[in-house]
């Protein structure tokens, strides 16, 4: 059994393993000073643009995406990036462009869209030339079920049109977040898993009310162009904004979402992992009761209670990119659900112990440490709730 990568990818790893030290991290206080001087802002800050430009330049650019349109590589061979990414959330994905919600737009536009779309959407978002929001958890719908949206899309001669109310859009607080994909109903007497489907909405269609911004834990994510609640009052646009075909929302969203819940994965490993070295930092410098707490049985316990926690998930997630290369998506899915449940787990508990190392400033947003357990939590909600995971997995465990 060999564990390691490809000459390759061990020399992208490195390289974006340099970017991130030279150029990201020391970014995240810039961005800090930048958030505070334009507080009312939802764009990108004159920093995320810095980035992207050296990181283009630098050839670090769309590696989430296969194929000739990103870097061409595997889920398995971009799993190393990605967690290394992980180490700055704010800034980390967003550098190389590939911070959701615009990879999974990406991935299914590329997969499922016309020559059109691709050429109108696509292109532009390869380029960072737009940003994009998925549309597709509803306030008055059980967001675990997304066979129960609401939201209507009916044809009226060669346009549709579309009425219901979205929210946790990520990103469409941002006003380059030009495009907005909307899953909604287009035959509510069909099939359970064959009534939506998925339209393409330019966001400055008449009839698009964005009405707030969301906090996770009173977080913004004002960096990320945060979270929106988002009203459709009959919007119309052309039938051809259909993606994939009448009915075949259900089966497009579930294809993005496989994707995105590894991605989600491996960005939250290097999250826990930059967590796990701000500890040891703090352990090895504050001095209570006469000694340093890198002496303290106890925190010696946690750190090692974490790291085995992480060195086990790492190779489950990257076993889970292996198959998803190998025999597909589908047949990953008990990898994939396995992983979804267990690394925001894991990663709020570490998270958890180092807010705890680090006292009550752990707590404040003098460290990043209360922000990334805030995003870990999230996690434990986001493309699917725990519970429902837990759920199919047992029940597929348990199948004759």
């Amino acid at each position: 059994m060999d564990f390691s990568h490809e000459p390759h990818v061990v020399d992208l790893a490195e390289r974006v393993r340099t970017f991130v030290d030279d150029h990201v991290l020391p970014a995240e206080p810039i961005l800090d000073e930048q958030l505070a001087a334009t507080p009312e802002e939802w764009s990108f800050r004159p920093i995320v643009t810095e980035l992207r430009a050296r990181a283009r330049a630098a050839g670090l650019w769309n590696l989430f995406l296969p194929g000739a349109q990103g870097a061409g590589l595997t889920n398995l061979q971009y799993a190393p990036l990605a967690e290394i990414t992980g180490w700055s959330p704010r800034l980390g994905p967003v550098a190389f462009n590939c911070a959701a919600p615009d990879t999974g737009n990406m991935e299914l536009l590329s997969d499922f869209g016309t020559p059109e779309q691709k050429s109108q959407w696509l292109e532009p978002l390869l380029e960072a030339q737009m940003r994009s929001a998925f549309c597709m958890t509803e306030p008055d719908s059980p967001s675990s079920d997304a066979s129960q949206i609401s939201t209507r899309i009916r044809r009226e001669g060669s346009e549709l049109v579309i009425n219901g109310r979205k929210w946790w859009s990520t990103g469409a607080m941002n006003p380059e977040a030009k495009l907005l994909i909307v899953m909604g109903k287009t035959d509510p007497e069909a099939a359970r898993h064959q009534q939506q489907s998925m339209v393409i909405v330019p966001r400055e269609t008449p009839g698009v009310r964005i009405v707030r911004p969301l906090t996770v834990f009173g977080y913004d994510d004002r960096d990320h162009g945060g979270h929106a609640e988002i009203v459709f009052d009959e919007v119309r646009v052309p039938a051809g904004n259909l993606i994939g075909g009448e009915g075949a929302g259900f089966a497009i969203a579930q294809a993005r979402l496989g994707p995105g819940r590894i991605h989600h994965c491996m960005r939250t490993l290097g999250m826990a992992e930059r967590a796990l070295a701000l500890a040891g930092s703090r352990a090895r410098e504050r001095s209570p009761f006469g000694r340093p707490l890198a002496e303290q049985p106890v925190i010696r316990e946690w750190i090692a209670e974490s790291r085995i926690e992480l060195e086990s998930l790492r190779l489950l997630v990257l076993k889970t990119a292996w198959l998803m290369d190998t025999v597909g998506n589908r047949q990953a899915m008990t990898e994939i659900q396995s992983i979804k449940i267990a690394v925001p787990r894991a990663a709020q508990r570490i998270l958890d112990r180092v807010i705890q190392l680090f006292g009550g400033a752990g707590l404040s947003g003098d460290h990043p440490v209360a922000e990334m357990f805030a995003g870990a939590r999230a996690l434990r909600l986001a493309d699917g709730p725990d519970e429902v995971h837990l759920s199919s997995l047992g029940k597929a465990e348990l199948r004759p």
